[in-house]
């Protein structure tokens, strides 16, 4: 499994732990789209700038 993946298993799980309480927190159900949506997204912008590989240095 590539760090790529295994990063964004964790911001699934994240976000997922979040919306639950926010549920609990009886938050309106917009509320918690709209925050899902943005830790998703941050989370893959995230993923993909710390898994990116880096150039090798000039000779």
């Amino acid at each position: 499994m590539s760090s790529f993946s295994l990063y964004l298993i964790g911001v699934l799980v994240l976000t997922g732990g979040l919306a639950y309480v926010a549920w609990l927190l009886h938050a309106p159900l917009q509320w918690i789209g709209a925050g899902v949506i943005v830790v998703f997204g941050l989370g893959i912008l995230g993923a993909v700038k710390h898994t990116q590989r880096r150039d090798p240095p000039p000779r």
